[in-house]
């Protein structure tokens, strides 16, 4: 991050039952660390601060995972309405921690192709165009990660309960920016995903038994 930057934060969603992959996909290791530390560390080494993480199923467990890192952790008591709710208590979390920030980057622990160079492109490209907004490119749509001005606060803690970061970008075109992400589309949600991204076959360790489902289409996807 640039020093003339100004202050970026970082929310990252964590907060999901995941419900078809059978455990928590925050705790699924990734080059031997969890989802969820890899994504956090990575928004740290990209420079934003506080990285809020907000947790809500299997939160003892997220929480321990985290021990050792400076995120500050949001419970999500309702996370189980849907992802709108988890951004929105996010927000709320960054602006109670830091009321003068900036701007924030939107994050959610299940897209392994995240690094820090993902996050500083994105800010980056914020220093070159101005824009309010500067979303992911990815299986022709837009999404997170993405970095929202803090013009945009208001509308992210009005999300509805089902309704991703997407609904924004989407109806905001004229203030986005685009940073091209192929990464993106790659995220875990079943056992078929976590045998794709490992060239085939998952851990024992890490996966539980499960039978194998179609391809998602990413592109449909409300983030």
């Amino acid at each position: 991050m640039s020093p003339h930057s100004k202050t970026i934060g970082a929310v990252i969603v964590a907060a999901g039952g995941s419900s078809r992959l059978g455990q928590p996909k925050q705790l699924i290791r990734f080059r031997g660390k969890s989802l969820v530390y890899h994504i956090v560390v990575a928004a740290r080494q990209a420079g934003c601060s506080p990285v809020i993480v907000v947790i809500g199923s299997d939160s003892e467990k997220v929480t321990g995972e985290l021990r050792s890192t400076s995120a500050v952790i949001v419970e999500n008591e309702n996370w189980q309405r849907g992802i709108g709710s988890s951004i929105r208590a996010g927000i709320q979390g960054l602006i109670d921690y830091a009321p003068e920030i900036d701007a924030v980057v939107l994050l959610v622990c299940d897209q392994p192709g995240v690094n820090a160079d993902t996050i500083r492109n994105l800010v980056t490209r914020r220093e070159e165009t101005n824009k309010s907004i500067v979303a992911s490119a990815y299986a022709n749509t837009l999404g997170v990660p993405a970095l929202f001005h803090r013009s945009f606060f208001q509308e992210l803690l009005s999300l509805a309960n089902e309704a991703g970061a997407k609904s924004i970008i989407l109806r905001s075109r004229e203030r986005v920016a685009e940073v091209k992400f192929p990464e993106g589309e790659i995220d875990i949600d079943t056992r078929e995903d976590w045998e794709e991204l490992n060239g085939g076959s998952a851990s024992p360790e890490t996966m539980p038994k499960g039978r194998r489902r179609r391809k998602v289409n990413y592109a449909d996807r409300k983030r």
